[in-house]
């Protein structure tokens, strides 16, 4: 299992001037991946709490700080020549699908054909209202967003019509270094969800989950591969796992193990809420990294 780490981005973390350093000591020490997220805005008076929160504490307080995950992985690209470069998750339903094709194919340029496509759709509707998306119609949106990427990305000159886009059939120059494009992978944690990465991705993005919660989900997905006609064996599984900030090296090495044991194809580390400083998060990651390489 391949095992990644995720790049100084948000919170006390968020420190434009880490980056470029932080990617390459990760890629030094031989992590396989560096990873981001996505948030637009933390609302005083938030529509929907962040999973497992509570009216009180209705989302990490480091959310309130957030650099732009693109911007911070086109500097890592920059600054590293093999690792992988990942977003868990793009919420896609945000950006015009057109300059978005052309942000992430200009990224798999820049970083030699190194980028991993995560996108999924986001949990808070105060994000979709600033961004004046329907909330309700999103996982439409993303398939809608998924038919057109893969439409610029294999296509010499394309066009679309469909429920949300409209774009004038035009000459595609721009192309990915990795054809027919970076591999797309789906998030969520729903049977829709699930189903969409069996017919349409080439993997999953998800989080440490209890066992028999993970299995399930993945059966989903793969059942959903076949069919559609496609191979389930060749769908990946790239799992984050975020830390409680009372995880040993010792504790979060175990999960990682049985991450595993679950089949995935690599598992990355979000430490930034685990730890105060950049600094702490490479070191304590690269302990993790060195023991479960060990084991």
């Amino acid at each position: 299992m391949k095992i990644g780490i995720a790049l100084p981005q948000y919170g006390g973390h968020a420190r434009a001037e880490l980056i470029a350093g932080f990617a390459r000591d990760a890629e030094a020490a031989g992590f396989d991946s560096l990873w981001v997220g996505d948030r637009a805005l933390t609302p005083v008076a938030p529509s929907d709490l962040y999973p497992g929160h509570t009216p009180d504490n209705p989302y990490p307080p480091g959310f309130t700080t957030f650099l732009d995950p693109l911007t911070v992985l086109t500097v890592a690209a920059s600054a590293t020549s093999r690792v992988r470069l990942g977003t868990s998750t793009l919420n896609a339903p945000w950006y015009p699908p057109l300059l978005l094709a052309r942000t992430l194919t200009s990224l798999d340029q820049v970083s030699g054909g190194r980028l991993d496509a995560g996108l999924g759709i986001g949990w808070m509707r105060d994000e979709y209202t600033a961004v004046n998306a329907d909330f309700s119609k999103r996982g439409a949106r993303l398939d809608e967003i998924l038919d057109i990427l893969h439409g610029i990305w294999a296509e010499e000159t394309f066009g679309h019509e469909g429920p949300h886009w409209t774009i004038p059939r035009s000459y595609v120059g721009l192309h990915p270094v990795q054809r027919p494009g970076p591999p797309v992978l789906l998030g969520g944690f729903t049977p829709a969800a699930m189903r969409r990465v069996g017919r349409r991705a080439d993997g999953w993005v998800g989080i440490t989950l209890p066992p028999e919660s993970h299995a399930a989900l993945w059966e989903t997905a793969r059942r959903a591969a076949e069919e559609a006609g496609r191979d389930p064996d060749a769908l990946q599984q790239h799992i984050r796992h975020n830390p409680a900030p009372d995880a040993s090296c010792e504790d979060i090495a175990a999960v990682l193990g049985g991450v595993r044991g679950s089949g995935a194809d690599s598992c990355f580390i979000d430490l930034q809420q685990s730890v105060p400083t950049p600094d702490r998060a490479l070191e304590l990651g690269i302990k993790v990294l060195d023991r479960v390489r060990g084991s």
